[in-house]
């Protein structure tokens, strides 16, 4: 086998055909809302971590739990990289009316290309925080934020920082 590439060989790299059941599927008994997404800093060097918040509200009438997850996307790169990948994610039980704010590390690693090694580029960059994938259409309502962040510097090998 010659092309290792995963270009339509995984669903994280198909075009626009969504897959049948994507990562974080299924119903919950209560609702969850998600808000006051922050990315600090907005600007970090490219070696930096990414600090995480997000308030996340039980707004059903139930106890409940919900799988926090977190995606990023690269908005431009110098190689093929997924649509988005999962970073984080988190199961935190809620109680009805309750709200909890969450706190993430995404940290320089996460960032990495493959590209005859392990790479930080700079550039631009979105996070995605909810319930779901971002675009997933399911029954149950869950919303995905989404925030843009920035990587400066030049280009490293992931060893050199």
């Amino acid at each position: 086998m010659e092309n290792y590439t995963m270009e339509g060989r995984t669903y994280r790299y198909y075009g626009q055909e969504a897959p049948l059941y994507p990562f974080g599927y299924g119903l919950s008994y209560t609702t969850f809302q998600y808000r006051d997404l922050v990315l600090s800093p907005p600007a970090l060097p490219v070696c930096a971590n990414l600090s995480v918040s997000v308030v996340l509200e039980n707004t059903g009438q139930r106890d409940g739990e919900e799988v926090v997850q977190l995606y990023l996307r690269w908005e431009q790169s110098s190689v093929p990289v997924p649509h988005w990948q999962l970073v984080a994610f988190r199961r935190v039980a809620v109680p009805a009316g309750q709200e909890t704010k969450l706190f993430f590390q995404v940290v320089a690693e996460q960032r990495a290309i493959w590209a005859q090694g392990w790479r930080l580029e700079p550039g631009t960059f979105t996070l995605f925080a909810g319930g779901q994938q971002p675009g997933q259409q399911t029954r149950a309502p869950s919303e995905v934020l989404s925030a843009q962040f920035t990587v400066t510097g030049t280009a490293r090998p992931l060893r050199d920082c």
